[in-house]
């Protein structure tokens, strides 16, 4: 087992997959394990506290906000008119 050496003896098994991305990242940005580790801790740790904490990913509807209402002389709701909807679904194979 590696031990970063932080309080209560925390460690990462070596040879398993976290390991090798903080062997790949520590060498990445040329510091030990030990310093990635307490830099990652502490980035997380901080933003824990701002409220972040879990922060859902955003939507697709998130996401692409810039482009509702993008297209001009369309329907403006296409679930509006169950002609829209008639194939819906439906492989075109």
């Amino acid at each position: 087992m590696w031990c970063c050496g932080l309080v209560g003896g925390w460690g990462v098994e070596r040879g398993g997959a976290l390991d090798a991305q903080l062997t790949e990242q520590a060498q990445r940005r040329r510091l030990s394990k030990s310093e990635l580790v307490r830099r990652a801790l502490t980035v997380y740790l901080e933003s824990s506290e701002q409220g972040v904490e879990d922060a859902a990913q955003p939507s697709a509807a998130d996401l692409l906000a810039d482009l509702v209402g993008c297209c001009e002389g369309g329907p403006a709701d296409l679930s509006s008119n169950p002609v829209y909807l008639a194939d819906f679904g439906i492989n075109p194979s």
